[in-house]
């Protein structure tokens, strides 16, 4: 049987630095996948045009909430998802809201681990004065002791600070100068995937707040998804601003990750 898994669109954007604009990601990510000059089919078979176990939960409205207040709405909001017996894949939204969403998750799968796609290595202690920024969810998770491990792909963004905070919690990186080198990715137990657009190299994904050219294609972010290997309960795609796209194709790249990654959820195929 499968189990079903939720959409969950949370626009949401108040701790976002340098832009704002991220909380209509979720709408054009929607408008994306109901495109008529695209397939709705995944590469592994699954046709979200027809797929009964596949819901859209709508949107979490919590406007410009204070961080404390934006994020037990949305822990919230999940759990109640994952006790209705859902997979849930969320859409940002800036990517401060992967600290309430990893939150939920970890009580609910003990042992839960993280693959952290992303340009940034969101580690700050407090960046400009915010503990809750979209720069530091990873640093406020790991400091809860919530998750037992995370590996980060896609990162050429470290500074002397976050390359610390990589020692300080054991952090398994793997720079951007050195992904040839990246190894088969697996899990034993259950983990959970936090996509940031911008690990896309802008010239895939235009359509972001902080450009870093040098970054994956979309083909090497879909092998990820495809292979790294382990149970996957969960997932977040996040940081697309329209307000900066070009043409939709941020759009419809996410809308492709909302695919792949759904079909993974749904069936749990792992391809090689």
């Amino acid at each position: 049987m499968t189990t079903p898994v939720s959409l969950q669109g949370i626009p949401y954007d108040a701790n976002s630095s340098a832009w704002r604009g991220q909380a209509a990601g979720p709408g054009a990510i929607r408008q994306a996948l109901l495109a008529p000059s695209a397939n709705a089919w995944s590469e592994l078979g699954v046709d979200f045009a027809n797929a009964p176990d596949f819901h859209d939960a709508g949107d979490l409205l919590i406007g410009d909430w204070p961080p404390l207040e934006a994020n037990l709405a949305i822990r919230a909001a999940t759990e109640g998802l994952i006790d209705r017996g859902h997979l849930v894949l969320s859409l940002g939204g800036d990517h401060s809201i992967a600290h309430p969403l990893i939150a939920a998750h970890a009580t609910r799968y003990p042992g839960l681990a993280v693959l952290h796609i992303d340009a940034h290595g969101d580690l700050y202690d407090d960046y400009e004065g915010n503990p809750f920024s979209h720069a530091s969810p990873f640093a406020r998770l790991l400091e809860a002791g919530v998750i037992t491990r995370r590996v980060q792909v896609g990162i050429r963004t470290l500074n002397a600070h976050q390359r610390e905070q990589v020692k300080r919690f054991g952090v398994e990186c793997y720079e951007m100068h050195a992904h040839e080198a990246l190894p088969q990715l697996a899990f034993d137990g259950p983990f959970y995937i936090s996509l940031d657009l911008d690990a896309m190299d802008p010239a895939h994904c235009p359509g972001v707040s902080h450009h870093e050219p040098g970054g994956l294609t979309v083909r090497e972010v879909i092998r990820l998804v495809h292979r790294t290997k382990g149970e996957l309960v969960g997932a977040d795609i996040v940081e697309l601003n329209p307000s900066r796209d070009l043409n939709d194709t941020t759009a419809m790249v996410a809308a492709r990750f909302v695919k792949e990654i759904g079909a993974r959820l749904l069936t749990g195929v792992v391809v090689g």
